[in-house]
């Protein structure tokens, strides 16, 4: 039996200061703030922060402004729901779904048709030929995945799909006796006592004090989905293995977007998909972790001829010799098509650093945030305005790249607006919109671009309230 528990500006010295995307750090301590940031440029550029001119100019800046060009960018015009009086269609949209569905790397077509080819013209001898040798292909980048979750190689698989490597990892850490056979998770934007939208770790903490000594396994996402908050792995996982539980992460809305170091910090176990923020198309190959400390006591429930010993896997002499740690857990050969599409993306990432994305990454989203609030924000004189409410952390360390928006106009108008004037976000039920402006391919001007199509679509929603609510007066 289980049992779920539910958490549910001094201006003296400005004109001195030039402002660089290096000069924002990460540490939440550092003085200089990202609205900080955008003020000083401003002031230096003789703008407002509002004007198109700053975006541009930290355009300019960018120093992985040229990842933009690996990248597939849709025009306007091939977009279903374009209205194409509204726009140019040859522009390229504003792509901020990126937390849905990465954009295509440029280099997926070519390495498709490479394995397409080697497939045609050599058949089975491509599963141990060539650049990519079909049978061990997955781990042809394996580094390449390690480094962006932090972990060893050897704690690392690129394996199915996210919800059954999700199945497969429960299946071996849950285990529940009459003491402990609790799993603790996050609601979907469960609120706290204090009427918040979003988790205080402060909460957490508490619940996992006081209910952790019946609790098997502590399960939570990374970022989470709706509101976009970025949970305090690091301090979940200790306050979980200082009860005793297993701690495991859900990181489909983190990896490749926020710096991870699941070894160094101790965390159990993982697993992840590679569609959103990793770009790899559409059901795209999986990933999972469990820590070195479980290679010889976390074995698979559920076993598939690819998780034993490569040296003696193809013997086939019905006598199991199981790999150690997450590479028992490899059910069948990997899909070469669905490695190249991986491949392409993380070689993209490999031209540079989480930490050097995370840090435009935070300047970039903060831009976003600071511009929302400075057209947006409810005015109590001004009942009429329309207003926009962040639901999303402002605090640049509880977030990933992803605002969660609620409107006090109906959403599914304002959405329906932004599509049909070139914009891809995500909008989720009940009432919010999620817009991700992704650093590896968004740049500033998009940002600024999406702001002003946000105002042609508010004011084109405040009409058809208006005129809806005319309509029902008679």
């Amino acid at each position: 039996m289980s049992f779920i528990c539910k958490i549910t500006f001094n201006t003296k010295t400005l004109l001195d200061m030039k402002v660089k995307l290096n000069d924002l750090k990460m540490d939440p301590s550092s003085p200089v703030l990202p609205a900080t940031v955008l003020e000083r440029t401003a002031l230096r550029l003789g703008c407002n922060p509002t004007d198109k001119k700053l975006a541009l100019h930290l355009d300019e800046e960018d120093e992985l402004k040229h990842l933009r060009e690996c990248f597939c960018i849709p025009k306007v015009k091939d977009l279903p729901p374009t209205d194409l009086s509204l726009v140019d269609g040859e522009e390229s949209c504003v792509y901020f779904a990126g937390n849905s569905l990465g954009l295509q790397p440029r280099k997926v077509k070519t390495y498709l048709d490479e394995e397409l080819d080697k497939w045609a013209r050599t058949g089975v001898h491509g599963h141990f030929n060539g650049q990519r040798p079909w049978a061990l292909a997955d781990e042809c980048i394996l580094d390449l995945m390690t480094e962006l979750v932090g972990a060893q190689r050897h704690e690392v698989a690129l394996m199915n799909g996210l919800t059954v490597n999700l199945h497969l990892q429960m299946l071996s850490f849950f285990k529940p006796t009459p003491r402990r056979y609790k799993i603790l998770l996050e609601a979907r934007a469960f609120p706290s006592d204090h009427g918040e939208e979003t988790l205080r770790i402060e909460d957490i903490l508490a619940v996992i004090e006081k209910e952790g000594d019946s609790i098997a396994v502590i399960l939570f996402s990374g970022v989470q989905y709706y509101t976009g908050q970025l949970f305090d792995i690091p301090r979940i996982t200790k306050a979980g293995q200082e009860k005793g539980c297993f701690v495991g992460f859900d990181l489909a809305h983190a990896v490749g977007n926020v710096e991870l170091h699941l070894h160094d910090w101790g965390v159990d176990f993982a697993c992840w998909c590679s569609y959103k923020y990793l770009n790899s198309g559409a059901g795209g190959l999986a990933g999972a972790y469990i820590h070195e400390k479980h290679s010889q006591n976390i074995k698979p429930a559920l076993i598939g001829w690819w998780g034993h010993e490569f040296k003696t896997r193809f013997l086939m002499e019905n006598k199991l010799q199981l790999s150690e740690g997450i590479n028992g857990f490899r059910l069948s050969n990997p899909p070469i098509l669905l490695v190249c599409a991986l491949q392409a993306s993380l070689e993209v990432f490999g031209q540079t650093t989480m930490k050097a994305l995370r840090r435009k990454s935070i300047l970039l989203t903060s831009y976003l945030e600071y511009l929302i609030k400075h057209y947006y924000n409810e005015d109590k004189k001004n009942p009429e305005k329309p207003f926009v409410k962040i639901i999303t952390p402002s605090r640049t360390e509880e977030r990933g790249c992803q605002l969660t928006l609620s409107f006090s106009l109906p959403i599914k108008t304002v959405f329906k607006e932004l599509e049909k004037r070139g914009v891809a976000c995500d909008m989720r039920e009940p009432n919010a919109l999620r817009v991700a402006p992704v650093p590896l391919y968004n740049s500033f001007h998009d940002v600024h671009r999406f702001i002003e199509i946000l105002g042609s679509a508010i004011t084109s929603s405040k009409q058809t309230a208006n005129n809806t609510a005319l309509s029902g007066s008679y």
